[in-house]
């Protein structure tokens, strides 16, 4: 549970670097009043962020928190490491109210709280990770998922403002879900185990697009849709698959526990949906100073 909770803290921390690097990087606005005309996934600003120092700071925080991930995805159910990974985003508005001075509501505030008590409950119902491997079947339908999340993220250019921010945050959820059950599908570290095992593509694949539709909902349509559709997806689809193909349980008589734990945990997050991104002024100042 520690590396879970230090995997939330490093992903909460990066997420408000990415935010500002995501913002700064975008194109300037053409005529239209949208950013260089475009629309949907944009490979473009994917790379103009990486030049931002806080984007690849951000990017560093998400290697350790990924190692910090794998190594709770070893010892914890999925649905106790998908909440807790949906629960960064208290420590984004945590780090907001500290370092960038955001005004924190009382509402908010609480809704922190009700994320750390649904983590205490699931930190006490949470069994051990399941003992089912996975089958081959399993491998390739994860492999197929992180494909369709590309194809996702190319539809998403088609929709309305509102639906194409909750499409990109969907998407990149499930492609974090891929990762997530794709590390649990990875039964070896040796070279022929790795290349020859569908999961890894998967998980490769999976992070990608979900790095890179992530940041596109960063930059597009409204931020609080987008991260709204990103904790379902990372949440509750893996937690399923995870307790109906991988065996993961809770401990004996605690199964109403966990459910609650992970329902509370995950409105808490949802509640705090806005802090999927910092707020734009603050860049702004901070432009200016020394």
């Amino acid at each position: 549970m520690v590396c879970a909770l230090g995997a939330a803290v490093c992903f909460g921390t990066a997420t408000v670097l990415q935010a500002i690097a995501a913002r700064a990087a975008a194109p300037t606005a053409d005529a239209s009043g949208s950013p260089g005309g475009a629309s949907g996934v944009d490979a473009a600003l994917l790379w103009r962020a990486l030049r931002e120092w806080r984007y690849l700071a951000g990017l560093a925080l998400d290697g350790v928190g990924f190692v910090l991930q794998i190594a709770a995805l070893r010892s914890l159910p999925i649905y106790t490491v998908g909440a807790a990974l949906a629960a960064s985003l208290a420590v984004t508005a945590v780090v907001a109210a500290w370092l960038l001075h955001v005004r924190l509501s009382g509402l908010e505030w609480g809704a922190v709280a009700v994320v750390c008590a649904g983590l205490a409950m699931l930190g006490l119902a949470s069994g051990e990770e399941g003992d089912k491997a996975g089958s081959t079947a399993l491998k390739y339908a994860m492999l197929g998922t992180a494909a369709a999340v590309l194809l996702l993220g190319a539809l998403a250019g088609r929709l309305p403002d509102r639906g194409r921010a909750l499409a990109l945050g969907l998407g990149a959820g499930f492609g974090f879900g891929v990762v997530e059950v794709s590390v649990r599908l990875i039964d070896g570290l040796t070279p022929s185990v790795l290349f020859t095992n569908p999961a890894t593509y998967a998980l490769l694949l999976g992070g990608g697009a979900a790095f890179l539709l992530l940041t596109s909902a960063l930059q597009r349509g409204s931020v609080t849709t987008a991260t709204a559709g990103l904790v379902i997806g990372e949440t509750i689809g893996p937690a399923v698959v995870g307790v109906v193909w991988l065996g993961d349980r809770t401990r004996e008589g605690l199964a109403w526990l966990a459910v609650l734990g992970f329902a509370v945990a995950v409105a808490g997050a949802l509640a705090l949906a806005r802090f999927g991104e910092a707020p734009v002024e603050v860049d702004e100042s901070e432009s200016v100073a020394p």
